[in-house]
């Protein structure tokens, strides 16, 4: 092919049908189970679900989760447990959004949004500290000048981990054993989840069957629902 038949093609394709979407404004639909920017969840009675554990630091793989805790003040508690999260600290400049720290929390105080448009002028912006991750007063995240919030992006957090069986046990597959969220209450499970016991010893009103209480107790001294 020629210079003259190679313009041709060009100027044939300029007169086509574009596929390209104009962004922002012509933005795609995000999937169900997309992982964005994480939150610091609290119970519906205002509660923060983070005791402080550092499971998700510690599972971290690109090691940007920096967690310290501290004895909960015996006269205004922070968290149920005995302990909260005193610093939480996320570095955005290594996360890679997989998700593990959803995982591993054992009070689901940390989930993802669906909110991944946030970027930054410098790197101290970059990493997220615990009053920038916290849900306001009405449970709902926290929108930072840097970040393009749209309507839903903050429904459904880490969808995908909710599709799985709590804490490996297969009697919980499909289960939903969720607690409830502040602004929230207890989220709507996925396609193909229900609400049901699981067990006939949860049945019968065994809340030590497989270490799990499906009544979302989270005023005893392990720090929450597990």
């Amino acid at each position: 092919m020629g210079y003259l038949e190679g313009f041709a093609v060009t100027f044939k394709k300029l007169g086509e049908e574009r596929v390209t979407t104009e962004y922002p404004e012509e933005k795609r639909p995000k999937a169900d189970r997309l992982h964005g920017r994480h939150v610091l969840n609290r119970y519906e009675d205002g509660m923060e679900k983070c005791i402080g554990c550092e499971l998700c630091a510690g599972v971290c793989p690109a090691k940007c989760i920096y967690v310290r805790g501290e004895d909960n003040p015996e006269d205004d508690p922070v968290s149920p447990g005995e302990r909260f999260g005193f610093i939480y600290e996320i570095n955005y400049l290594r996360c890679i959004h997989c998700d593990l720290c959803v995982e591993a929390c054992p009070t689901e105080a940390i989930t993802e949004s669906k909110l991944f448009e946030f970027s930054f002028t410098n790197r101290a912006d970059a990493i997220y500290t615990k009053d920038e991750l916290l849900v306001d007063d009405d449970g709902k995240p926290q929108q930072l000048p840097w970040e393009d919030w749209r309507e839903g992006e903050d429904l459904m957090t880490s969808q995908w981990m909710r599709a799985t069986s709590s804490s490996g046990a297969v009697d919980y597959q499909n289960v939903i054993a969720w607690s409830g969220e502040l602004g929230y209450g207890v989220r709507a499970p996925e396609k193909g989840q229900h609400a049901e016991t699981a067990t006939t010893d949860e049945a019968a009103g065994d809340p030590d069957a497989h270490g799990h209480d499906h009544d979302h107790d989270h005023d005893d001294a392990d720090g929450g629902h597990h």
